[in-house]
């Protein structure tokens, strides 16, 4: 059975991504972040699916809290209903370098569990605005880590794998369904709270996606 580290922040692309790992055979350890994010909601969600699972959680803490971000810093605010934007330029809720830092740690816990795949639920179709969510970024750090690591070195690379990279929000909601992903315990909203504001960048695309898909979302909104 092959092993696998799959990214999981507890949204809808890492939670169907989570599934789609497991669904490929795969042995399965996530990996979450506690990066000095605005809100902690999203491991929360994280836990709960990995509980749902029954699969190893690893937690990573991080402080990213400098960098510009409006999910790092509180003086920064989240962009709410914005209309016709979402693809025009690179967000305000982009964390510079975040999926350089975070694949790299995920390639460091691939070689001490012996690991020789880390799947990732990036998605370039509905949200385009984030460079480290490009097929070209993720050929160029596939390629990187099989020069820098020991694995690579000796002849057993280690594979990125977007399994929904190119996929419609619309997509992502179906192929949960069909997977049995345990969509109800993930979440996508920038802010936190009991409940998605319904407001954000994410949580829109979030809700287009459901309702293009035919299915009614779970989780509980303002």
């Amino acid at each position: 059975m092959p092993r696998a580290v799959v990214l999981l922040s507890g949204g809808l692309d890492s939670t169907t991504t989570v599934a789609k790992a497991l669904a490929d055979g795969c042995e399965v350890t996530a990996i979450s972040f506690r990066y000095g994010q605005r809100h902690t909601r999203e491991l929360v969600s994280a836990e709960n699916v990995c509980r749902h699972y029954g699969i190893a959680h690893t937690i990573i803490d991080l402080n990213l809290s400098s960098f510009r971000s409006a999910l790092t810093r509180e003086d920064l605010d989240v962009p709410m209903d914005r209309e016709g934007e979402l693809d025009a330029e690179i967000p305000i809720t982009y964390v510079p370098a975040r999926n350089i830092i975070f694949l790299s740690i995920a390639a460091g816990l691939c070689e001490s569990v012996d690991a020789d795949r880390i799947y990732i639920g990036a998605n370039v179709v509905d949200y385009s605005g984030y460079p480290d969510c490009r097929p070209e970024f993720f050929r160029a750090f596939e390629e990187m880590i099989s020069k820098g690591t020991k694995a690579g070195v000796e002849g057993n690379p280690i594979k990125v794998v977007t399994p929904i990279l190119d996929m419609s929000k619309a997509d992502i909601v179906r192929l949960g369904k069909e997977l049995g992903a345990p969509l109800h315990l993930s979440w996508s909203c920038y802010n936190g709270g009991d409940r998605a504001c319904g407001h954000c960048d994410s949580c829109r695309l979030r809700l287009k996606g459901f309702e293009e898909a035919g299915f009614r979302d779970e989780i509980e909104y303002e």
